[in-house]
């Protein structure tokens, strides 16, 4: 796995299992099962879109086996979320929470990987 997917990973994972616990127990089970899940699902779509990044640096244009996954995996994702609405058993607002807990870790590990980037 990347470098930089690993850093996300590990900043997200600090931030997200205390942020569910704290909530489990101000507000319940399902705003932290919630928080959880968007970030796990932040996460999974992460490593995807690393994996699609990885296959088209290989090659000189996107072939149809990494234009079929990518739609795959947000196919995937939009399959999900749907049924976890449906049956109620998530708090959108925690998904948002969850989501963006792993966006906020994505910019901060960009902003330090560019910042390590050496100069020519």
């Amino acid at each position: 796995m990347n470098p930089l997917v690993k850093r996300t990973v590990r900043l997200s994972a600090i931030i997200l299992l205390p942020l569910s616990i704290f909530s489990a127990f101000m507000w319940g089970r399902t705003p932290a099962m919630s928080i959880l899940i968007g970030g796990i699902l932040g996460l999974v779509n992460l490593r995807g879109l690393a994996r699609g990044v990885e296959g088209l640096i290989g090659s000189n244009r996107p072939t149809g086996k990494i234009i079929f996954l990518s739609l795959l995996r947000l196919t995937a994702l939009a399959f999900i979320l749907g049924i976890l609405f449906y049956y109620r058993a998530i708090d959108v607002l925690g998904i948002l929470i969850g989501f963006t807990i792993v966006f906020a870790a994505i910019i901060k590990e960009g902003l330090r990987s560019a910042k390590e980037f050496p100069k020519e």
